[in-house]
């Protein structure tokens, strides 16, 4: 591959010796990786079934390699949201983000959900993970990821960080940020990024990230934790970024991210202050690890830094900026009431809903987490999780409801060999025949379709003839 020549000067001041052994990585295959669905299936019981052969990746603990040989976006598993296909070293952020179960989480440029589905899986159906990107043709593929992956803790905007900063102050436990960089660490893998390079350098993404990180800052609670990412080797982008986040807020500091086999620490010299805390970032080159470029570092703001005071909205103290009476309103539901048929079908699922949390828009009923806060006037593509649609006399429940479920939620299933052919024509959209046998375990009416015990989405059955259900725009193609 042919660099570009300001590239390649910046890298060997950078590298020195080490400059050879990364040109050398050109020639080697790039590695591909897939990370396990821990809120469906467990590493160990996933293992068990896995058609492919898959190496660890090691710092990422329900993260492996598969060969380049193996298409893993064409097996039913995949539509069942079992796995992610994920570059190993993006698998990094989410891993180490420290999540605990009944956080608020934010993933400002979240598509299309790599790093947003393993937030979930954490979060375990708890709490609320806010994902976000400012682009709306690529947050629909946020959307649908989280769709696939069951979550339906979830709010999915579109949004300028500056307007959701104006919503949520001091709102979120743990902060998500894989900026948008100049892509150095991405060449070996996507050719096209190099292009984008010399026509964008690097100043046009640094300003990108500080006004980023300007507007997060002010999302994040006391004591709560941000993590920054980039698959960038800029150290404008990486040590200078993470020197101009800690200029924002005095009670910011640097968290000690683990030093993995292969990853180097931070390096204090390419900042501008001569923090030495900077050593505690991590930075992944892909000569160095089976993966390719990437950066990362983690702060925590301390809990005593927000006081809050009825009198004063805001108020500074020296470099830090503290909010005061910052306070999220919390969800208003519409006054449409649910369908007798809705309430029925809901009531039916051996899952605890709360009547009381569900919300109705025109035909279209969604659950909503106790946490989520008012979020009328935002550009919203999902808030929480969407139950299906009431019709005349009926109740059709959604794709989404369907991977949101397991198996043992509803009493009329048709559960699928992963070998047997109607799996996938299911996925294409195709009518089924059940034997006589399989009739026992569905009755006529809505059914859950599943591969391996794991849901795919919902049929009607009809006198052993199952009708299709699967979302078009999902299909097997």
């Amino acid at each position: 591959m042919e660099l570009p020549g300001t590239f390649e000067e910046k890298m060997k001041e950078m590298l020195g010796a080490d400059y050879d052994t990364y040109l050398a990585s050109f020639d080697e295959e790039a590695y591909q990786g897939l990370r396990v669905n821990t809120a469906k299936i467990s590493v160990e019981d996933f293992l068990k079934i896995s058609p492919y052969d898959l190496k660890p990746v090691p710092w990422c603990p329900n993260g492996f390699y598969y060969d380049k040989s193996v298409k893993p976006a064409k097996h039913p598993y995949y539509f069942a949201g079992l796995y992610y296909i994920q570059e190993p070293s993006a698998m990094t952020t989410a891993s180490l983000l420290p999540i605990e179960e009944g956080d608020t989480v934010l993933d400002l440029c979240a598509a299309p959900g790599g790093k947003s589905t393993e937030l979930a899986a954490k979060l375990n159906g708890t709490g609320l993970l806010v994902t976000n990107d400012i682009s709306n043709s690529r947050a629909k593929a946020l959307l649908k990821n989280i769709e696939v992956f069951g979550v339906g803790n979830s709010l999915v905007t579109s949004e300028p960080p500056n307007e959701l900063a104006k919503r949520f102050p001091a709102f979120f436990d743990k902060i998500l940020i894989d900026a948008p960089c100049s892509g150095e660490g991405m060449f070996r893998k996507q050719n096209n990024m190099v292009k984008a390079w010399e026509q964008n350098g690097v100043d046009l993404f640094v300003g990108l990230q500080r006004s980023i990180l300007k507007e997060a800052v002010t999302m994040l609670k006391p004591g709560g934790t941000l993590i920054y990412s980039t698959c960038t080797f800029s150290k404008e982008e990486n040590e200078q970024s993470i020197e101009y986040l800690l200029s924002l807020d005095e009670s910011l500091r640097l968290v000690e991210l683990p030093l993995i086999d292969g990853f180097d620490k931070g390096h204090p010299e390419w900042g501008l202050t001569g923090n030495e805390d900077l050593s505690k970032c991590r930075r992944l080159w892909p000569h160095r690890i089976k993966g390719e470029g990437h950066f990362v570092a983690m702060v925590q703001k301390e809990a005593d830094s927000f006081r809050i005071s009825d009198q004063d909205n805001a108020g500074t103290t020296g470099n830090s900026t503290i909010l005061k009476g910052a306070s999220v309103r919390e969800y208003e539901f519409s006054k449409e009431k649910l369908s007798k048929e809705a309430k029925e079908f809901i009531q039916s699922l051996d899952y605890p809903f709360e009547l009381s949390r569900m919300d109705v828009q025109k035909e279209r009923v969604f659950y909503i987490p106790e946490q989520m806060p008012y979020v009328r006037g935002l550009r919203i593509l999902r808030c929480g999780l969407y139950m299906g649609d009431m019709k005349k006399n009926r109740f059709e429940p959604s794709q989404s409801l369907a991977m949101f479920l397991k198996k043992s939620d509803y009493a009329s299933v048709l559960d699928l060999d992963v070998k047997d052919a109607r799996v996938i024509k299911y996925l294409k959209g195709e009518t089924l025949s059940l034997t006589d046998s399989e009739q026992t375990n569905c009755k006529d009416g809505i059914c859950l379709i599943c591969v391996s015990g794991y849901p795919l989405g919902f049929g009607k059955l009809s006198k052993g003839t199952m009708k299709n259900k699967y979302l078009p725009g999902w299909r097997w193609m």
